[in-house]
């Protein structure tokens, strides 16, 4: 049976986060295998936070979850692609639509996605 491999990289695996919906790219996170667990679980895209090393429900502050609809696997079974129902409509913890709200525009990147929320209504 295939299974996320998670003996690279100190045990994450990358997990880009996809609109089920529209196709549109929301975030990208990382996982590893207590987080890929609760996921399953839970039907709710969870994630190892880098920077508080513990694991994360996206959307457990904002309310913003993110519900399961497919999971797929790369070749090398070390990225996973996970296909939500983005609940609230904000991914990106600034308040915006996806985390990829800046497109480079000649040499800047300028703001071209919609913006939710206000983070500081959200995150007091």
């Amino acid at each position: 049976m295939t299974k996320p491999d998670f003996s690279k990289a100190d045990g994450l695996i990358p997990a880009i986060v996809q609109d089920a919906e529209t196709g549109g790219v929301l975030m990208l996170a990382y996982m590893n295998r207590q987080a890929w667990e609760a996921t399953i679980k839970t039907g709710k895209a969870t994630f190892w936070s880098r920077s508080r090393q513990s694991l994360w429900v996206k959307g457990e502050t904002s309310g913003n979850f993110q519900l399961i609809q497919g999971i797929f696997i790369d070749c090398d079974n070390d990225t996973i692609l996970l296909q939500v129902k983005q609940l609230g409509g904000a991914a990106c913890h600034t308040g915006y639509e996806s985390c990829f709200y800046r497109k480079l525009d000649g040499n800047t990147f300028k703001i071209v996605g919609k913006k939710i929320f206000d983070p500081e209504e959200v995150y007091k």
